[in-house]
């Protein structure tokens, strides 16, 4: 089976990101071939102190680790996070110092620094710390003088979320060996192969204005990312759709390397399921959707191993289902893009996928199943009923199709 790629999209842009009850906050999102990036911009150090810490006696927290810079040996020995508060360290009793009080012991602690920390439930509002172009903070009367390069650099630090004020720039260590630098680094990595993307409110037909969320294949998701316009929303979908499809083909050309002719695969992929019980919570459910040699799989997840093909929730026999595309006139609800499969025993499946292409990939790829599994059979008879007389259906890939009566044998020839 010849699969043609399209050529692969890179694309990068500002959105807004939605995660959870957050307020939406700026993102720059960067697409590859299999990978959607989705980073934050933050101030880290480059150079100096390997943490950035807050908090400490005069705000009635412990010192609260709020920054691990990358690369450093914080962050590489992966035992310190950011919402740490800092217990002990090489044993002195910390909890109850002043911010400054513990960044002292730190700095005199020497070339090997235990520490004691709890991961505290509730962080402190100032390990949220938004960016902002200018910075109109100054130094506090008690402050040396030298403005902190965290503050150079544009954040805001607010240790209570009813209070407007920002902390003094002196509340926060400097070090004439520290260099700061704003970039933007990975929030969250979502790999593109067997991934799904929707601008629907889960399990509904609503529709989000200009956004999409897009769900790897291990369910991490990427929150609600909102797009300046609907313009760029398309183009990010049809971007992050052609990835995806991409990443498909080339990973069922492997899998057909370990089939027979008569047991390839020409399609895999998401689409949304109606629920056929009307009460039901959700009207509407992921689905993964193949088609391998002569059979349409459902499954709840994507199939990884031969074993999982045994697995699939439904199976259907090509031959014996038919598919329609369905018209604006014929949708059921808000959603576009849909599509019914009809069993032999009569049960209607309907589907819907997110885009044009989308719909119109299944169809291509179900008329191929359909061509290659007739030509497969060739010959296939059925017993169906004419006029109330019990007769059998043979069809015939060469030489079309003979009706005749079960019980006499009469032949009623024609062709296709």
């Amino acid at each position: 089976m010849d699969f043609r790629t399209a050529c692969e999209e890179t694309k990068t842009g500002i959105c807004l990101l939605q995660d959870g009850n957050q307020e939406p906050f700026k993102v720059r999102l960067h697409l590859a071939k299999d990978i959607l990036m989705i980073q934050e911009q933050d101030v880290i150090c480059v150079s100096g102190e390997p943490f950035y810490s807050g908090g400490g006696a005069e705000h009635n927290i412990p010192v609260v680790i709020s920054k691990i810079s990358k690369e450093q040996r914080a962050e590489l020995s992966g035992l310190l996070f950011i919402g740490d508060a800092i217990l002990q360290i090489n044993g002195i009793n910390v909890r109850k110092c002043r911010h400054e009080e513990v960044v002292q012991v730190l700095r005199n602690a020497g070339e090997e620094v235990t520490l004691t920390v709890s991961f505290l439930k509730r962080a402190p509002a100032f390990l949220k710390l938004p960016l902002n172009e200018d910075c109109a903070c100054a130094p506090s009367d008690q402050s040396s003088g030298t403005s902190s390069p965290l503050c150079d650099s544009g954040l805001h630090l607010n240790y209570h979320p009813n209070n407007t004020d920002t902390l003094s720039c002196s509340s926060w260590p400097t070090s004439p060996g520290s260099r700061w630098e704003k970039r933007w680094c990975d929030l969250r990595l979502i790999p593109l192969l067997h991934s799904r993307f929707s601008q629907y409110v889960p399990g509904t037909d609503v529709s989000r204005q200009n956004a999409f969320q897009v769900i790897a294949v291990d369910g991490v998701c990427s929150g609600i990312i909102q797009c300046l316009s609907a313009e760029d929303c398309i183009d990010w979908l049809q971007a992050i759709a052609t990835n995806i499809s991409n990443l498909t083909k080339h990973n069922i050309k492997k899998i057909n390397r370990n089939f027979p002719v008569n047991q390839q695969t020409v399609y895999m992929g998401w689409c949304e399921a109606r629920e056929q019980d009307p009460l039901q919570d959700r009207l509407y459910s992921p689905t993964f959707l193949a088609l391998r040699g002569s059979c349409l799989y459902k499954f709840l997840a994507p199939p990884v191993t031969t074993w999982d093909w045994t697995r699939a929730e439904k199976t259907f026999s090509v031959y014996e289902i038919m598919c329609k595309i369905l018209k604006d006139s014929d949708l059921l609800d808000r959603r576009k893009h849909c599509f019914t499969v009809q069993s032999e025993s009569g049960e209607d499946l309907y589907f819907s996928v997110e885009l044009d292409c989308d719909l119109a990939q299944w169809e291509r790829a179900f008329q191929t199943a359909t061509f290659l599994e007739v030509e497969r059979i060739q010959c296939k008879t059925y017993a169906c009923v004419l006029e109330s007389h019990l007769m059998g259906l043979t069809i015939d890939f060469s030489t079309g199709f003979i009706c005749f009566d079960a019980a006499t044998k009469v032949m009623y020839v024609g062709w296709l």
